[in-house]
This record gives C-alpha cells, sequence and structure tokens, in this order.
C-alpha cells in the first residue's frame, strides 16, 4: 500500500460519523489534494467550541464563512462579531469563478452558490436590528466585573440595586444608575444610612468615573430599551435554515470596553435563557467571535475569569463558542483548554518570537506520523488549514492539512441598496429600533428630590411664619406691661383731674 493509500485509510476511517455532519474540504498530503479524503465535523461537537486562527490574508474569514454557512444549511442558528465588514455578502449567492472550479474539483465536492437568511445587527448607531440591555438585567455582579470594581465598591454596588428593588425604581440605562450613585451620597445620604448604612462618596465617585469610561466608548446606546431577546437569534426560516445573524462591528474596534461589555451580557443571558441541553444531534446556536483578542486584551482578571466559566458551562446549553483571531497565544490558557475544534492557517516565521510561537501552536495539536506540523504551519497557502476536530466520541480526530472548500455565498460585502432591501425586509427592525425612555430610576428620583425640595420649602415657609408669630407675640406682651412715658402723664394728668374735681364738687 502506497503512502498516499495509507493516508487516505488514515483520514477517511478517522472522520467516519453516523449522524450530520460538515465537510470543510479534502486533506493534504505533502503538498498535493487527495481527492475525497474528506475532512469532516460531526454536527453534535459543534457545541464543543473552537478556534479559527492564522495570519492575516490566510483565509480565516472564508473559513468563519463556510462553517456559518453549512450550520445555516443544517438548520443551526449563527451569530457573527463581523468587525472586519466583510461578512454582509453571506446574504447573496457566490458570483463563481474558475478557481473555485479547480478547487472543488481537487477536492472532490460539487460547488453550488447559494445565499443564506441573513439578519444584520448594531450595537451603535450604524444601520441594522439596535441590541441594547438594561442595567438591571445586568445585575449588580456581572455590571461590578465589567467595571472593575473593588470589593468595597461592588458592595456598593449591591446596596443600590437593593435599593432600586426595594423601592421600585427600574434601572434602565447609565443615567439611571448614575443618577442612583449621586442620590445616595447627596439628597438620599440620610435615607440609605438608616436603611443600609453609610456609603462612601469617594466609592461612588471611583463607580461613577468607571461608568462615564463605559458611557465615552458608546454604553450609553447599548444601555436601554428595547431589551433584545435571545430567542430572536434562535430563529429559523420556513424551509428550516437557520439565521446568520451578523453584527456590524465596523467601528467598536477602538471601543474594547464597550464590546467586550456586550459579548459578557451576550454570553450570561444566553446561559440563563436556554435549558439545559442533553446529548443532542446538534447545537441550538453557534457564536463566531472575530479579532477575539479585542475582548481578552481588554478584559481584567475579574472578566477574564467570567468568561472562562461560561465558555465551560454554556456547552451544556446546547451553545458552540468560536473564537477568530491571529494567534492561539492570543486566547487564554483557561479558555483554550476548552476548545475541540482547531483550524490553524498558516503563520509567518519573521522573527525569533513568531518562530517560538509556531513551536508553541504546533503543540497543541495530535501528533502524527505523517506531518512535520511546526514546518507545515509556515508552509500553508491561502485557504488551506491544519485541522483538528472531535469525533461523535468526543476523540480528537486525526490531524489534517487541509484544502478548504469555497463559500457558496458572495466572498464580498453587500453594496447600498442590497443591504437597504434586507432591512427593509426585516421582522426585527420594527421590533427593536424604536427607542423608548419610559419613567425610570432618573426621572423617579428626580421627582423625589423635587417634592422633598418643595416640601423643604414650605417647611421653611412655615417656620418662618411661626417666627415672625412669636416675635409680635412677643412684642405686643412688653407693650402692655411697659408703658409709654407721655402715655402715663396723660393718664396720671386726668386721674388727678377727675379726684380733684370730685374733691371741689363736695366742697
Amino acid at each position: 500500500m502506497s503512502r498516499q493509500e495509507d493516508f487516505f485509510n488514515h483520514i477517511t476511517e478517522g472522520n467516519k460519523t453516523k449522524g450530520e455532519f460538515i465537510t470543510l474540504g479534502a486533506a493534504m498530503l505533502d503538498g498535493e489534494t487527495i481527492k475525497d479524503a474528506f475532512v469532516k465535523i460531526p454536527l453534535k461537537t459543534m457545541n464543543r467550541h473552537g478556534l479559527i486562527a492564522g495570519a492575516t490574508g490566510t483565509g480565516k474569514t472564508k473559513t468563519l464563512q463556510i462553517l456559518a454557512e453549512n450550520l445555516s444549511e443544517q438548520g443551526v442558528p449563527v451569530l457573527l462579531m463581523d468587525i472586519k465588514g466583510d461578512l454582509s455578502g453571506l446574504a447573496q449567492p457566490s458570483p463563481g469563478h474558475e478557481k473555485i472550479d479547480e478547487r472543488h474539483a481537487k477536492i472532490g465536492l460539487p460547488f453550488d452558490a447559494k445565499s443564506f437568511p441573513v439578519e444584520i445587527l448594531s450595537l451603535s448607531e450604524q444601520e441594522g436590528v439596535r441590541l441594547r440591555a438594561t442595567v438591571s438585567e445586568f445585575g449588580p455582579v456581572l455590571l461590578s466585573r465589567i467595571l472593575d470594581l473593588t470589593d468595597t465598591q461592588s458592595g456598593v454596588v449591591a446596596v443600590i440595586f437593593k435599593y432600586c428593588d426595594d423601592n421600585k425604581l427600574p434601572l434602565l440605562d447609565l443615567k439611571d444608575f448614575k443618577k442612583i450613585l449621586q442620590y445616595c451620597t447627596n439628597e438620599g445620604k440620610e435615607e440609605f444610612k438608616e436603611e443600609y448604612g453609610r456609603i462612601s462618596s469617594a466609592s461612588t465617585g471611583a463607580i461613577l468615573r468607571k461608568v462615564i469610561e463605559i458611557e465615552q466608548q458608546g454604553g450609553d446606546l447599548f444601555f436601554g430599551e428595547k431589551s433584545f431577546e435571545v430567542e430572536d437569534l434562535m430563529r429559523t426560516t420556513r424551509d428550516s435554515r437557520g439565521y446568520i445573524n451578523i453584527i456590524r462591528l465596523t467601528d467598536i474596534q477602538d471601543r474594547p470596553k464597550l464590546f467586550s461589555t456586550f459579548m459578557l451580557s451576550l454570553l450570561a443571558e444566553i446561559y440563563e435563557t436556554l435549558p439545559e441541553q442533553g446529548d443532542s444531534g446538534k447545537p441550538e446556536l453557534v457564536l463566531f467571535i472575530d479579532e477575539a483578542h479585542l475582548i481578552f486584551n481588554e478584559a481584567s482578571k475579574a472578566l477574564l475569569n467570567q468568561i472562562e466559566s461560561i465558555v465551560k458551562l454554556i456547552r451544556s446549553k446546547g451553545v458552540g463558542l468560536y473564537f477568530v483571531t491571529q494567534n492561539p497565544t492570543d486566547v487564554p490558557e483557561g479558555v483554550l483548554s476548552q476548545l475541540g475544534l482547531k483550524v490553524q492557517h498558516a503563520l509567518r516565521a519573521f522573527t525569533a518570537k513568531d518562530r517560538k510561537a509556531i513551536k508553541l501552536t504546533a503543540q497543541n495539536y495530535p501528533d502524527t506520523d505523517y506531518y512535520d506540523t511546526a514546518e507545515v504551519l509556515t508552509s500553508l497557502g491561502t485557504g488551506e488549514a491544519l485541522v483538528s476536530a472531535l469525533d461523535e466520541k468526543g476523540r480528537p480526530t486525526p490531524l489534517a492539512a487541509t484544502m478548504l472548500r469555497a463559500p457558496m455565498s458572495r466572498m464580498d460585502i453587500l453594496n447600498e441598496t442590497e443591504l437597504n432591501n434586507l432591512l427593509d425586509d426585516s421582522k426585527l427592525v420594527m421590533k427593536y429600533n424604536e427607542t423608548i425612555d419610559r419613567e425610570s430610576a432618573y426621572e423617579m428620583l428626580n421627582e423625589k428630590i423635587k417634592k422633598a425640595e418643595a416640601l423643604k420649602i414650605k417647611e421653611d415657609e412655615r417656620e418662618a411664619k411661626e417666627k415672625e408669630r412669636k416675635k409680635t407675640r412677643s412684642s405686643s406682651s412688653r407693650s402692655s406691661t411697659r408703658m409709654n412715658p407721655i402715655v402715663k402723664v396723660l393718664t396720671s394728668a386726668t386721674f388727678i383731674r377727675s379726684v380733684f374735681g370730685i374733691l371741689k364738687k363736695v366742697m
């Protein structure tokens, strides 16, 4: 048996699956594509999370596109973080190309151009379905971790949430939270002190500065109503294809705090909303986080711990997380160890540091008799990758250098007319794009303060009037007991005249 035949059997035997699967492409050996040696990913393992890594221009985004298309095709909804703005083309079929036909002939797969059901979402003022969440939905623990607060400051946030719950003050947006922070150490400090203990103005000042930092990165657009419902990410079409939800994040690269805030809140909401799922044949939802280093580079230790915990737990809800980044070292080890699928595109060895990173990356993959993994990592072409997945029993599949299939949809963005048509047809735009600013903590506290001030003015006026009345009574009393000298003289003269007048008559 030749080396190629032995390799073919090795790959096809290791990729056997009884259930539904995604075909990524065909395995390669010694730089040559082995036709029909398909590299498959069992659909039931797609909730085991994954990594798509590689240098710029090696095909990471196209790999993400291939996975999203095949998941949608098999009824699995997808959520994509589109930071570079080049994924909207999923809504249009590929125009085809002779190079695509050549690639698929080598792989042994027919090429079928298709469009997919797409929903465009937005965190900012970009066009799309607006994503929002209320401060109350975050809760004191998650909000404290996002703001990177100390234990003392976190305790203050917990007290504030308790006060708002007790007094039925909705915390909807950041102006609500800022208002209650100011209130608890100013107008309401005595009320807080009596019911909840004294709150330090130094603590509230520090928290307020952290809130302003989030606000300056666009948090005022994200916090508020109407809150986005997780169920709207889980939709399928009438022909049972999963919706591909694309969040436009092209204007958020310089606002990593807002990005990580959104990501953590979304994952927490998904975890709280979805029921526990048994050993299902496919995931309920798959999320792809492009440019994942934006989350991890700016995250505090508390935030990283929270992300790691959610990555470990959310799998049981049938949700898969896939991180897309340039180097596996961008992802913390605690998260990296949880990833079942790894698609590693080429890495470049320009420096000693690069070569060291390549050796470390190679160690993350199963041993194989067919490749020098570190060497292959530097020789892969565009649209080629090392793939390591899990089989249906959770065991690693054979490591395969893979020529990846081409996306079925357009590898380009929608033009303005196409985008507007897509948004005009969206049911979710009508549902979420109206800004709601109902009465909440900000208005209620302002009204409370206004009433308290009016009451104080009335009390001051009453006290002033009472003081004036007392002064008047006191003055009257002194007048009655201390007679004017002139009056005294007149009174005495009248008395004498009367007496002498009487005496004169008698005489």
